[in-house]
C-alpha cells in the first residue's frame, strides 16, 4: 500500500502542514511528491492511466469507488483552495476514481481557519485511510503524534 501526498509548493515551508507528520512515521507508505502544474509526476499519472490509484477527493458527489480495491492513494496536500486549484489545474487528476471519506468525527485541527464543514486536514486523512486498509498500529502513531502537534 503506497499513500502519495500531491504536495503544493506553499506547504513545504508551512510550519502548519500536516501531512509531513507522516513522512517519517508511516513505514514507507506515505511518500510525498511535489506538484508541479506544467510537469506532472510520470509516476502518479502512469498509476492513474492503468487505474491503479484512487483520488481522495470530493468535488461533493456521492462515491461509487471501493478505496479497499486500490492499494495506491493519492491525497492533495495543501489549502483547501490550493487543493481545488491542484485539481481544477491537473486534467490527469480528473481521470482518477475518486473518494469521498465518510467519518463520523469533525476535524480537530485547530492551525488553521477556513476548513469547510465536514473537511479533515491531510494527517486526518491519512489516519482514515490507514485504518480502513487495516494498518492500525500506524494510524494510532499518527493519530497520537498529530495530538501533540494540534495541541
Amino acid at each position: 500500500m503506497k499513500i502519495f501526498l500531491l504536495t503544493h509548493e506553499r506547504e513545504l515551508h508551512r510550519a502548519t502542514n500536516t501531512g509531513s507528520l507522516a513522512l517519517d512515521d508511516s513505514n514507507n507508505i506515505v511518500e510525498r511528491i511535489l506538484w508541479e502544474r506544467v510537469k506532472p509526476n510520470k509516476a502518479l499519472t502512469s498509476l492513474i492511466e492503468n487505474n491503479e490509484a484512487l483520488l481522495l477527493y470530493s468535488k461533493g458527489e456521492s462515491s461509487t469507488t471501493i478505496i479497499e480495491e486500490y492499494e495506491n492513494i493519492i491525497i492533495i496536500d495543501g489549502t483547501w483552495q490550493e487543493s481545488q486549484k491542484i485539481f481544477n489545474l491537473s486534467p490527469y487528476l480528473k481521470k482518477a476514481p475518486q473518494f469521498t471519506l465518510k467519518t463520523q468525527n469533525a476535524s480537530t485541527y485547530k492551525l488553521r481557519g477556513n476548513q469547510p464543514k465536514g473537511g479533515l486536514c491531510t494527517i486526518e486523512c491519512i489516519i482514515e485511510v490507514l485504518r480502513i486498509k487495516g494498518q492500525n498500529k500506524i494510524a494510532s502513531e499518527l493519530a497520537l503524534k498529530f495530538d501533540q502537534f494540534n495541541g
